[in-house]
């Protein structure tokens, strides 16, 4: 595991939640996914969460998750860490991920909070708590109820925060009030799980960010952070409005087609989203183009 992680930081301070690469034709492009990783790492990441949102694991089998965390522990293992998504709307499905990820040599398990079936805090209790229980691999609880249509409560995050594996939260419940809740009482690591507010919740204890812009920005987030943290504000507040156009720019539609488009503006590789998810129009890839650039962000030669 990258030697950049430590107890304020299990898990490193720059992760991105990694696009996972696919072929012309739709397949799994795993020497692609290697090359990206590389390159990622190279730019300023210590960690990458595969199979997550982004990395459209809605739309990969079990096989392919499996084979995507081999590929990148191999590309990049000993100098960042690996953090498997295994999180589900089904308990056990969500442990039998878990134990095939840690096979594969994952350093941390996300695990999102059940969609669909939005279980009560009581079944939100249960599920993370068993999650973390079926392997030794640390976690990484992902809050972001706009997508799954439930939040994970204060209280019930101060109790997983008991389990002896339960170390950290991808935070995008955008909610700085309970997110400063959740900090003062117990030990979890926070990182920004909306790339916009990453400074905003350093400022109340956050210790980095699980980003999307960190596909084509990671040294200047990298750089925002340790500013923040060498206790220069007004030079990572001037970074932070830096890559505002960023901000709005990789999200004017789902994250995952505009990183996707900016990683071919870069040249790296990303191909085609799955269906149902449609790839980015000419118009779209036209003012990503505009908003990179406003940040300073160029495309490939």
């Amino acid at each position: 595991m990258a030697s950049t992680t430590s107890p304020d930081r299990p898990f490193g301070t720059v992760l991105t939640a990694m696009v996972t690469p696919f072929t012309a034709d739709g397949a799994l492009d795993l020497p692609g996914a290697q090359r990206l990783a590389q390159a990622l790492v190279e730019a300023g990441n210590d960690g990458l969460v595969v199979n997550g949102t982004t990395g459209e694991s809605a739309t990969t089998s079990d096989a392919e998750k499996d084979a995507l965390v081999r590929a990148v522990v191999e590309a990049v293992g000993d100098r960042a860490t690996v953090v498997a998504g295994v999180g589900t709307n089904d308990t056990a499905h969500s442990c039998e991920l878990a134990c095939e990820a840690e096979k594969a040599g994952a350093h941390g398990l996300l695990v999102v909070t059940p969609y669909y079936s939005r279980p009560p805090q009581s079944g939100l209790l249960a599920h993370f708590r068993t999650v973390a229980d079926a392997t030794g691999l640390p976690v990484m609880l992902y809050d972001i109820p706009a997508r799954t249509g439930q939040p994970i409560a204060t209280e019930t995050l101060v109790r997983l925060a008991e389990h002896p594996r339960i170390a950290a939260v991808k935070d995008a419940k955008d909610d700085l009030a309970a997110t400063s809740a959740v900090l003062a009482r117990t030990s979890l690591a926070y990182y920004s799980g909306t790339d916009a507010l990453t400074l905003p919740l350093l400022s109340v204890g956050a210790v980095g960010v699980v980003g999307v812009v960190t596909h084509v920005v990671g040294r200047e987030t990298r750089e925002m952070i340790d500013a923040y943290a060498a206790g220069d504000p007004a030079r990572a507040l001037a970074l932070h409005q830096r890559l505002l156009p960023v901000f709005t720019g990789m999200f004017r539609t789902q994250g995952v087609i505009l990183a996707k488009a900016a990683l071919a503006l870069q040249g790296l590789p990303a191909g085609p989203v799955r269906p149902p998810l449609p790839d980015a129009t000419e118009d779209e890839v036209r003012q990503l183009r505009e908003d990179l650039a406003a940040a300073g962000v160029g495309a490939a030669a």
